[in-house]
């Protein structure tokens, strides 16, 4: 099986390699198809590897030795379990989707090689991240990944707005980094290793130990070490207060808004905290930590979704307040449910952000969904299938995300950790704002009237920067049928994997959940299937949620649409504050950016100019240039000065000797 593991990671590196060095040999359409082909043969690879995983033959072993420093061996090597095949199956099947979908959506763009390689590099980076067993190469695959998204976040270089949406996601996942490198570095102070399996082994034997991070104050060095490393998934996975990076990403080309928030980067730190179940379960404060910060996320990103007017930007905050999902669903110890919703995300997110980019293709780069309107009739299949991914999710009952996001509600009712009240709240109020932002941006994009085809309306935003007014019209097959394909998924796949994947033994020995945290233990006991489940939500205070939502979505944008600007007005300060984006980029700008100025301004003035050029250089300068002007005097090349100096010299040393003869 060894053949198959290579397969499915490095197939999409050959194509990368292939596309981006002879791109221009081998054309476009060369291009595009090595690069899916490469990705093609990696979710082949992958489902014969979900296969023989599901039929009991693991693999935990090393491919090559890189160095070893000490007892500490530094190697590559692959874990194929559950978890990781489940990755695995995901990236590699949205990737595909991408792939196909953007032969028509990049049709006229002039890096159009370019792009295929680095989206199927970025594919391979996630595949070593997710197949890694320890946590160097984890390492490597989390800066491939967050590379990658710099790259293709800002693909359109001439744009500065692209370029500073890509330095802004380089730089805030910098400092998630930083907390992750430092997670990674305990690891190793205090375990001696950086194999998975070592680690999780010696994990109870370091449950005493404490480091004190201030004099005097004690802490213990698992939660510290659990909470580094999450600091780095906030980054990834656009966790509050790191999550301002996400929405500008929506500067980069479409297909890659699908693939960096549907299944690939931003999931890599809910599979990261996952996969590190045996850590976090042994401290209640990381996961309290990361409970909150999950609630923090859900609900308050969520708002933001609801004033956005962008498209794309509407799905972005969607994308985040489902991240803030998962991540309350670490922290209640529900690390399969986090996995089953990232699983079920992948598609239905996928699928929206595609179908975006197709309304965007058939609005001719528009993306204001104030100047659309009516497309329905146009777009059918856009329509539909847009419609299919809008219901899965805010959670209707038998569509996929319906099984992950309730039970991840449940999860944080029945959780223990710190702040497990607050994240149950949250995640029970963001069920009403999605269902209203998902289907504000439905009812304004689909129904209603026409309020497009007028040029002097018309700008664009998209990847060719200009708009164009006209009839809008349903995109080609290369485009619908990805979507087509995600719609399936997003509808069935929910019902099939509901009971093995957390009920079952899926993850068997693979995610731990200790016995003090009870919370998919009394979950296990209230399942009684798929049906039941669908059945009983009826009855529920999430399903009435999201109906509401819906209703009031309804009744805001098409049966009296001047309700949202009384209401804009009534709550100017409200507004003012969601359309600032909770003035979080302006303080990190003020606060920051700023302090990172004021510290390398005094840094060049004090440092640089003061100390550096005018004592350590001018001032040696000045030192040598006196003492010489001394000299100067002295050794002026006059016989009469130097004969004159030569008198009192040895006049003074006349002195100095017959002083003391005289005192005796």
């Amino acid at each position: 099986m060894k053949t198959a593991y290579l397969l499915a990671a490095f197939a999409p590196l050959v194509g990368a390699i292939i596309a981006g060095l002879w791109g221009r040999k081998i054309g476009r359409a060369g291009a595009h198809w090595v690069t899916i082909l490469g990705v093609a043969i990696s979710l082949f690879a992958s489902l014969w590897t979900m296969s023989d995983v599901l039929a009991g033959n693991t693999f935990n072993g090393t491919l090559y030795s890189w160095a070893t420093i000490g007892s500490v061996k530094l190697e590559v090597g692959f874990l194929i379990d559950t978890l990781t095949v489940t990755m695995m199956t995901v990236v590699t099947f949205v990737s595909l989707m991408v792939h196909i979908y953007t032969i028509g959506y990049m049709a006229d763009d002039d890096g159009y090689q370019r792009f295929f390689s680095y989206i199927s590099l970025f594919t391979f980076s996630m595949m070593m991240l997710v197949m890694s067993n320890n946590f160097l190469q984890l390492f490597f695959g989390w800066e491939a990944v967050g590379l990658m998204s710099y790259l293709l976040i800002g693909f359109w270089y001439t744009r500065p707005s692209a370029i500073y949406a890509n330095l802004k996601a380089f730089l805030v996942n910098r400092v998630g980094d930083f907390g992750f490198l430092l997670g990674i570095g305990l690891v190793l102070a205090y375990f001696g290793s950086l194999d998975y399996a070592t680690v999780f082994k010696g994990a109870p034997e370091v449950v005493g130990q404490t480091i004190e991070i201030l004099p005097g104050s004690p802490w213990a060095v698992l939660s510290v070490a659990c909470i580094c490393l999450f600091i780095g998934a906030m980054g990834k996975s656009a966790q509050f207060p790191l999550h301002v990076w996400l929405p500008d990403s929506m500067e980069g080309p479409t297909p890659i808004s699908a693939l960096i928030h549907a299944a690939t980067m931003v999931t890599a730190g809910i599979f990261m905290v996952a996969r590190m179940s045996p850590l976090f379960e042994l401290s209640d404060a990381a996961l309290g930590f990361v409970i909150v910060i999950g609630a923090i996320t859900a609900l308050f990103m969520g708002f933001l979704g609801v004033v956005q007017n962008d498209i794309k930007r509407v799905v972005a905050y969607s994308t985040l307040s489902q991240l803030g999902y998962m991540t309350v669903a670490l922290g209640s110890s529900a690390y399969g449910v986090a996995i089953f919703h990232l699983m079920t995300h992948a598609f239905f997110k996928a699928l929206l952000f595609l179908a975006a980019g197709s309304v965007i293709i058939g609005m001719h780069h528009e993306q204001d969904m104030r100047k659309m309107g009516g497309l329905r009739k146009y777009m059918p299949i856009t329509w539909i299938t847009s419609l299919v991914g809008s219901l899965a999710l805010i959670g209707t009952p038998f569509f996929s995300g319906f099984y992950s996001k309730d039970m991840i509600i449940e999860a944080a009712g029945l959780a223990n950790v710190p702040g497990a009240g607050f994240a149950h709240f949250a995640v029970m109020a963001s069920v009403f704002v999605t269902a209203f932002y998902s289907f504000r941006m439905y009812f304004l994009v689909f129904h209603g009237k026409e309020r497009f085809g007028h040029d002097d309306h018309a700008h664009g935003h998209g990847h060719d920067d200009h708009g164009h007014g006209g009839t809008p019209h349903e995109t080609p097959a290369v485009v619908t049928v990805p979507l087509i394909l995600l719609a399936i998924p997003s509808v069935l796949i929910g019902l099939y994997t509901v009971a093995p994947m957390l009920f079952g033994e899926y993850f068997k020995d693979v995610i731990f959940v200790g016995a003090n945290h009870p919370a998919m233990a009394e979950l296990a006991e209230e399942f009684h299937g798929w049906v039941a489940l669908g059945l009983h939500s009826v009855q529920t205070l999430p399903f009435w949620l999201a109906l509401s939502g819906v209703a009031s979505a309804y009744y805001c944008y098409l049966v009296n649409p001047k309700v949202p600007e009384t209401l804009s007005r009534v709550f100017g300060v409200v507004y003012r504050i969601l359309m600032n984006k909770y003035y979080l980029d302006r303080f990190n700008e003020i606060v920051f950016a700023g302090g990172a100025r004021m510290i390398g301004k005094g840094l060049w003035k004090g440092g640089d100019q003061g100390i550096i050029d005018g004592i350590a250089i001018n001032g040696s300068a000045r030192l040598v240039g006196w003492f010489s002007g001394v000299l100067r005097l002295v050794q002026n090349g006059r016989i009469n000065s130097y004969a004159i100096s030569m008198i009192v010299g040895v006049g003074l040393l006349m002195l100095f000797v017959l002083i003391p003869l005289m005192q005796r």
